[in-house]
């Protein structure tokens, strides 16, 4: 039996702002092939009719750039959930955590992660202080600012280096370019980065090891995921790229497959389930997040991300990891917009008795 609730999908109007995505110079032809925004525009319908099983009002709402129009279009509706996927405002990353405190400020309850969470993730250089301050291991970094000229005594950090972008998600700016080997290097990836997409870059060393991926669904630690990187050419590094979620038919698309469960050891891998809580908590994540974690050669995990409201398209690795469990992916839909839908009950519970 449907239960009775008015669901509304928000998700961002689908836009470029940057020539390339890739982290590649002169990589035009990488958007031909590019799944990043098609993937979900794809996965909408079936996201919709997966919550149809379970709820009795199902609607989707794009955002743009137009918020009044945008208010009205929800306060019309009026939603008992908004299942949150918005990303980007006009292809602007930060208004990411602003749009989630709109749907607050308008008195809703929404999926997954609060506006606190998604903006200290969202800034890399905040996160990964919080996740210092907490005791937490994160590559040690630096911040380069996008205007500001430096010499190679300020880095004080040990090669080979990784260069991120400071405020962007998604693997964008990240390519075999992005893990240098000298000050030479460094210069050359930092001043296309920082011409390219207008912000600062993140610098930190880069750790030699396993990619772990663990997805923490309701505070509960799913399947690890592992990155396989075997096949990739040896010039190439073994990271995530953009290339490797959404450009198909690239290098690193092609051999970059996750294997879930990985294969750990009870106490490492009780180790690492440990460290991914701690940071999911030291973020303030809720519902659903998943924690990037470095494995290095050694065995010490470094957390690399934190990312709230990742993708969760049927496809992802998250419905792997869920799967893993035994969860398939209508249930793990029905499951994030439980845990809002209880929140509003609780919330409307206690309105009352006050």
């Amino acid at each position: 039996m449907k239960e009775n609730a008015k669901i509304l999908i928000c998700y961002n109007e689908p836009v470029s702002i940057f020539p390339v995505y890739n982290g590649k110079r002169n990589d035009e032809s990488a958007k031909d092939n590019d799944l990043s925004e098609i993937n979900f525009i794809n996965e909408l319908s079936k996201v919709e009719q997966s919550l149809s099983k379970y709820f009795t009002e199902v609607k989707s709402l794009a955002v743009n750039q137009n918020i009044q129009k945008t208010i009205n279009n929800i306060n019309t509706y009026n939603p008992d959930v908004i299942y949150n996927f918005v990303e980007s405002v006009g292809g602007i990353s930060s208004y990411e955590w602003c749009m989630a405190g709109l749907f607050e400020l308008l008195r809703y309850e929404i999926t997954g992660c609060p506006p606190i969470a998604l903006g200290n993730c969202l800034n890399k250089a905040r996160a990964k202080a919080i996740l210092k301050a907490r005791g937490i291991l994160t590559p040690e970094f630096r911040t380069l600012k996008k205007t500001r000229r430096f010499t190679e005594k300020e880095i004080k950090l040990n090669y080979p280096m990784i260069l991120k972008l400071m405020n962007e998600d998604a693997s964008i700016g990240i390519s075999e370019f992005s893990v240098v080997k000298n000050y030479s290097e460094l210069r050359k990836q930092f001043s296309f980065l920082a011409e390219t997409y207008k912000q600062d870059v993140i610098l930190e060393e880069y750790i030699e090891g396993r990619e772990l991926n663990v997805a923490i669904l309701g505070g509960k630690v799913l399947p690890i995921s592992e990155i396989n990187f075997t096949g990739l050419p040896e010039d190439f590094p073994n990271i995530v790229t953009y290339d490797g979620k959404w450009t198909e038919g690239s290098v690193y698309y092609n051999f970059t497959k996750p294997v879930c469960p990985a294969k750990l050891g009870e106490r490492i891998k009780k180790q690492i389930q440990n460290i991914a809580l701690d940071a999911y908590d030291a973020l303030n994540c809720r519902d659903y997040a998943r924690i990037d974690i470095r494995l290095s050669n050694e065995g010490i995990s470094y957390v690399l991300e934190v990312n709230p409201n990742p993708d969760i398209s049927s496809d992802s690795g998250f419905a792997r990891a869920a799967a893993a469990d035994g969860i398939n992916y209508d249930e793990l839909l029905y499951t994030i917009g439980n845990f809002a839908l209880k929140r509003k009950k609780k919330n409307d519970s206690q309105a009352k008795a006050s």
